[in-house]
């Protein structure tokens, strides 16, 4: 599982990869503090933002691979 943020007028920011075998891998300048990723089994994740301010101003996507 993957989350993006797409902040307005700007691309695609990597912000977290997940899988289900290990732990999840933060891009620089995210972190789990700000950005939580719970991964209950294969088919559930949910990312949770923590203290929104205005700088968290964006479209979030996931997105999920089989491989």
């Amino acid at each position: 599982m993957f989350w993006y943020q797409q902040p307005p007028r700007s691309g695609l920011k990597l912000i977290v990869s997940s899988t289900s075998w290990s732990h999840n891998s933060y891009e620089n300048g995210y972190s789990e503090a700000k950005f939580e990723v719970n991964r209950e089994s294969t088919g559930y994740a949910l990312m949770t933002i923590k203290n929104v301010t205005p700088k968290d101003e964006a479209t979030y996507f996931c997105s999920a691979s089989d491989h």
